[in-house]
């Protein structure tokens, strides 16, 4: 086996995930396409409000369809049955990813209930406590961070630019 077929075997599970991605945003980008295309014009607007919206998916529905022709193109046949052997290793090796997104998802639910202060501190707490060495240290330095970037600038955006983020029930 020359050594460019052993490195597509091992990155076979990558380029997969990839082509997944890429349907998923493929998805994401027309429902919000459609989305744009709902958001009501004034008679003052030419485009419309919805144009730049729809500019900016459109581009990105045109880019994907291209990305994914051309990953399905580098994936060969047989590839997806060796990587549904090779998927939890995978999926292992990036753990950190999985949990760094799914901190996030747990984030963007509680912010409406909790405020922008509590849901970012409790996030960027747990997230830099979590990644970060464990040490004393690096501990107070995560604590002092998301204090800063979470009422620090709840404070900024209320009392200077006198915009108000979520509050919370």
């Amino acid at each position: 086996m020359s050594r460019t077929a052993a490195m597509t075997i091992k990155e076979e599970p990558g380029e997969v995930a990839r082509l997944l991605s890429y349907v998923v945003l493929l998805a994401v980008s027309f429902g919000l396409f459609l989305e744009a295309h709902t958001i009501p014009t004034s008679r003052f607007e030419i485009l419309g409000a919805g144009a730049f919206p729809m500019l900016v998916h459109g581009t990105l529905i045109t880019l994907l369809v291209i990305a994914i022709a051309g990953s399905v193109r580098r994936i060969p046949g047989d590839a997806y049955g060796r990587v549904s052997a090779q998927i939890m290793d995978w999926i292992r090796a990036r753990r950190l990813v999985f949990a760094v997104f799914s901190f996030l998802a747990i984030y963007l639910w509680f912010m409406p209930v909790v405020g922008y202060p509590i849901a970012t501190f409790a996030f960027l707490a747990v997230l830099q406590i979590t990644l970060a060495p464990k040490t004393r240290k690096s501990a107070a330095i995560a604590i002092t961070l998301a204090l800063i970037f979470s009422f620090g600038l709840n404070w900024l955006f209320a009392e200077v630019f006198n915009v108000f983020l979520p509050r919370g029930l």
